[in-house]
């Protein structure tokens, strides 16, 4: 048992001059382990929650908002683009899919935060403040990530499927999807969180 404890404290102690040692890189590492368990979640929680709408009207009902010019066959390029239909049956998966990845991404955020607000940059200004501000840039970067994700989402979901059946395409394409979107986000948001989260005396 004390050997445990030992070298316990070991690494902890090892950490903590590292941690002293190379500040901005722990807080980066920090930030990176955070944000990859916040897309673990997101990879559950997104299959789970369009998986459940599967069985409601909202597969049916369209969602194409804010069209910004045409795609290379000429139909319309939708930023939020879910056509109505299962995406099996050749649809957008609809409203379905978009309150599945929109519900998911808002329980992440809140989660992925309070998280970095408090563990990673240990930021000690105003709360409310800092959300309005994170609220803005998720926003901002949402809206962006969607209009790319109607670059990548039809091949990938057509790719999957054609290759490993309806199914289990569809479930590795959400898992890849959701990955891409996360990643975005990642690299984004961290220098954007290093202001948001900055401390009242730095």
């Amino acid at each position: 048992m004390s050997k445990e404890v030992s070298t316990d404290a070991g690494l902890r102690g090892m950490w903590g001059r590292f941690k002293e040692k190379h500040p901005a890189i722990t807080q980066f590492i920090i930030f990176f382990v955070i944000s990859n368990g916040v897309t673990v979640l997101q990879m559950i929680m997104m299959p789970l929650l369009k998986y459940i709408f599967s069985f409601t009207a909202l597969v049916n009902t369209n969602f194409q908002v804010l069209s910004i010019g045409q795609n290379l066959d000429g139909s319309i390029y939708h930023v939020f683009d879910y056509a109505k239909g299962a995406i099996v049956s050749g649809g957008g998966g609809g409203l379905a899919y978009f309150l599945a990845v929109e519900i998911t991404l808002i329980i992440a955020q809140i989660i992925n935060f309070f998280l970095q607000k408090n563990v990673t940059f240990k930021s000690n200004n105003s709360v409310a403040k800092a959300a309005m501000w994170y609220f803005i840039a998720w926003l901002i970067i949402s809206i962006g990530a969607a209009a790319l994700q109607g670059l990548y989402k039809t091949p990938i979901y057509e790719f999957f499927m054609n290759a490993l059946g309806q199914n289990l395409g569809e479930t590795i394409a959400d898992t890849i999807t959701m990955v891409i979107n996360s990643a975005i986000s990642f690299w984004v948001f961290f220098p954007i969180m290093k202001v948001i989260f900055k401390a009242k005396n730095d």
